[in-house]
């Protein structure tokens, strides 16, 4: 047995090892992502016992969604009329027992209380009274949410239903009474009055509830279509400061019947407002730049559904948004969102995606960083392939022959667009052979917030002594040329092309980095390319386009070296997966050579202009590990040397506080560097660290993540947001744009993407035990010392 085999057999302890706290029961959990045939829109309710003589008394309850649940006809209740003006009984009681304290003589009789069932109690509750109770006693911020920081009394009594409302118990703690108002809302929102409400629900596994409401709502209320029945959706574009507010899409020249489908849909519900304009065939960063002031949506795919003698009719493919500010497709967030819809089973949504991807590179050049026009000129982290081979295992096998025509057409997208877009310049640097993020465009972003160049600006608009808004006109129309600002924003499109916007990692230099990110997401095509190749085209794949291939081997200054095992490709329509592996073969080489440091025992990026490493730790590291470039000496030494760096409270950061630097009023926080942690570095690491071997870490890593998200949501009122502090494991971080997902009313019901993501994803890395643990917030460090 090898050193690094025996340090991975003998560095996990035994995973149930660690004592169950006294008030938990060990009941087999749900199983979270079950890929059975059964319906998945119930869970099971665990309920947590006194002590552990309890066990046998427990009921198991399976809670219906909200949407199944409060759809129901109101059922008639032979109990006491309720008033309008007064209310149930047990709130008009309630009204009085929270006032100023009496003396004994006047102060009212508390409510008495049933006992204690063997069974969960019901609750016969007046809606719109009880929330408007519940708000004034409880909501003491005015946010309507109900979280831990809010100063109420964290109690309040509700009438039982085996009572007629009369006779009362305690419903205590923020989780509980966040909870009540939430289910109110949802009642509320079914056209339900008065409900009979099972305590179960209000004292559900934190952990089953936020699967239920990921899997059964988030989902659905993040979902988009690009046509009739959606286009009122998806048009709104919170990040449109313009003038120009009209709902507008461009449809690409080429898609002539889409766009009549388009201009029918305006003309039939001109209430809308729809403007429907045309992308040319032909289009660069001028034209993209002269359309800032009149921002629209991008069309994607659809299914077209051909009427003879009629022009076709459309349906827009459904997709998934991040939620908040984000409301288009975007690049990596599709990725990751589409992990947690196919742990959810929802591969339909997933293979959608892929097809507009599709449609994107054969109409757009690219993946766009999103599907709007101020995006045209930008890409975003490059998934398509492992996207393409996990949606490609689930699909329906009765259906081999249109699964396989399908898979064709995705590795082809991708074959074109590693070659036209990521290994071609101005992204490859022709020198070191790495790709870089360098996207084209002119002008000022138009998508970022008003205040975020101002202190860039300010400078060159006081030496013209004009306002900053002046400037930034004149500066767009080209009437000021300032190479110096030109510069700044070639490397700002570039942090944004990253996905990383913002962080000082790529501070005034990101468009010359070979990044060990990007390195890594195309050694992970070239494998994906290879094997699909190999294993299912018969080791032959046909080109349908031409298009420019780039050269091989890239890269002049390391000398090629081919491999005996590894014939020199010859690349031309007809692909093998020889050129592939030689492709990934020779990416490792350059990786090793310039972004691998072997004394610190962490990969980093290569600054192409200035020709050195760059000396920002970037948890990015494990990205070799997730998709196999890493060596198995190279993975034990980031696991021993490196992981410590990035490990959190919280899980994973994204930088280390050393490397960030000091922060002040002139050199704020970035949201992208120390202490944030973001749920794509957590699920990458996750899946890089159990390849190599290192379960348990990776569980342990996990768990942390999901203790953090799960106690934001307990104590926030439901929160789920997109970002979070690591080191003191909340969503406590407001850097930028704030954090995105935490403004909701009454009840969350979208959470946000990748986040929602991360959960259902995580729980599939942590064990049984883990996720009881877990359902009862045992702390990690208190789990895993025991």
């Amino acid at each position: 047995m090898s050193t690094t085999e025996a340090n991975r057999t003998t560095a996990a302890p035994a995973q149930d090892q660690a004592p169950v706290p006294a008030t938990l029961v060990a009941i087999p959990p749900v199983d979270m992502l079950s890929t059975s045939d059964e319906p998945q829109d119930t869970v099971i309710v665990y309920h947590n016992s006194e002590s552990e003589a309890d066990a046998e008394d427990l009921r198991w309850r399976a809670q219906e969604d909200a949407s199944t649940l409060y759809a129901k006809p109101a059922r008639r209740l032979k109990t006491r009329t309720f008033s309008e003006s007064a209310g149930s009984p047990a709130v008009n009681k309630q009204r009085t027992t929270y006032q100023q304290p009496q003396s004994m003589a006047t102060r009212s009789r508390r409510m008495s209380h049933d006992e204690k069932p063997i069974k969960s109690r019901k609750f016969l509750i007046d809606v719109e009274e009880t929330m408007k109770l519940v708000l004034a006693q409880e909501d003491t911020d005015a946010n309507f949410q109900i979280a831990a920081t809010d100063k109420g009394p964290k109690v309040l009594s509700l009438g039982t239903a085996s009572s007629n409302g009369y006779n009362s118990f305690d419903i205590r703690g923020t989780y509980m009474l966040s909870n009540l108002l939430q289910e109110l809302a949802l009642a509320r929102d079914h056209g339900q009055k008065s409900i009979v409400l099972d305590e179960a629900r209000l004292n559900e596994n934190p952990v089953a509830r936020l699967s239920r409401m990921i899997r059964g709502s988030f989902w659905s209320n993040l979902t988009r279509r690009i046509d009739a029945d959606g286009l009122e959706a998806i048009c709104a574009d919170p990040k449109n400061r313009g003038r120009n507010k009209a709902p507008r899409i461009y449809v690409p020249e080429q898609e002539v019947q889409m766009r009549k489908y388009y201009e029918r849909v305006a003309k039939e519900r001109p209430s809308m407002g729809l403007i429907v304009d045309t992308l040319p065939v032909v289009w660069d960063a001028h034209w993209v730049k002269s359309r800032n002031e009149k921002p629209g949506i991008l069309a994607l795919a659809m299914r077209e559904i051909k009427k003879e003698g009629e022009d076709s009719d459309f349906e827009g493919i459904p997709f998934v948004v991040p939620g908040a500010r984000f409301n288009e497709l975007y690049n990596w967030d599709s990725y990751f969102i589409s992990l947690g819809l196919l742990a959810d089973g929802r591969v339909d949504l997933a293979q959608g995606i892929v097809d507009h991807f599709l449609f994107e590179i054969k109409y757009y050049g690219k993946i766009l960083n999103g599907n709007r026009s101020y995006y045209l000129c930008r890409s975003q982290p490059p998934f398509l392939t492992d996207l393409i081979v996990q949606v490609y295992a689930q699909l329906d096998p009765a259906n081999a022959e249109e699964n396989k025509a399908w898979l064709r057409r995705g590795i082809l997208g991708a074959i074109k667009e590693y070659h036209t877009v990521w290994m071609a310049e101005p992204r490859l640097d022709p020198v070191t052979g790495l790709s870089r993020y360098r996207p084209d465009g002119l002008g000022i972003p138009p998508e970022t917030e008003a205040s975020h160049f101002t202190h860039v600006i300010q400078p060159y608009a006081d030496e013209l002594g004009i306002s900053v808004n002046e400037f930034n006109e004149k500066y767009n129309d080209g009437e000021v040329s300032v190479p110096k600002l030109d510069e700044y924003f070639l490397h700002d499109r570039a942090v944004r092309e990253s996905g990383h916007d913002t962080t000082y990692r790529f501070e005034k230099r990101c468009a010359n980095l070979g990044t060990i990110d990007l390195c890594s997401l195309l050694y992970k095509y070239e494998m994906d390319i290879g094997t699909a190749i190999r294993d299912h085209f018969n080791d032959d794949l046909e080109l349908q386009e031409e298009f420019t291939h780039s050269p091989f081997p890239f890269g002049t200054e390391v000398p090629y070296k081919p491999s005996n095992t590894t014939p020199l490709p010859t690349p031309g329509k007809s692909q093998t997966s020889a050129e592939w592996f030689a492709r990934a073969e020779r990416r490792k080489v350059l990786a090793d050579y310039y972004l691998w440091h072997e004394g610190r025992g962490i990969y980093t990026d290569w600054d192409c202009a200035k020709e050195k490493q760059s000396l920002y730790d970037t948890v990015t590291t494990f990205w070799p590990m997730w998709c196999g470039m890493a060596s198995d000496a190279q993975a034990e030494k980031i696991m021993k040397q490196s992981l410590i760096k990035f490990e959190a409270p919280g899980g994973l950061l994204s930088g280390t506080e050393s490397s960030r630097g000091r922060i002040s009023l002139q050199r704020p926080n970035r949201q992208w560097d120390y202490p944030a942690a973001w749920p794509p570095h957590q699920i990458m690491a996750w899946a890089g660290l159990k390849k190599y071997g290192y379960t348990y870490d990776a569980q342990r890593l996990a768990y942390r993540w999901l203790f953090m998200v799960t106690c934001g949501f307990v104590e926030a009122g439901g929160v789920v947001p997109e970002k979070f502090n690591a080191v003191e494991a909340s969503a406590n971080i407001d850097a930028e744009y704030g954090n995105q997902g935490t403004d909701f009313h009454l009840i969350p019901r979208e959470g946000f993407g990748w986040t929602n993501a991360s959960y259902q994803v995580g729980l599939s890395y942590i064990t049984p035990h883990q996720n009881r643990a877990l359902g009862t917030l045992t702390p990690p460090d208190v789990f895993f010392r025991s």
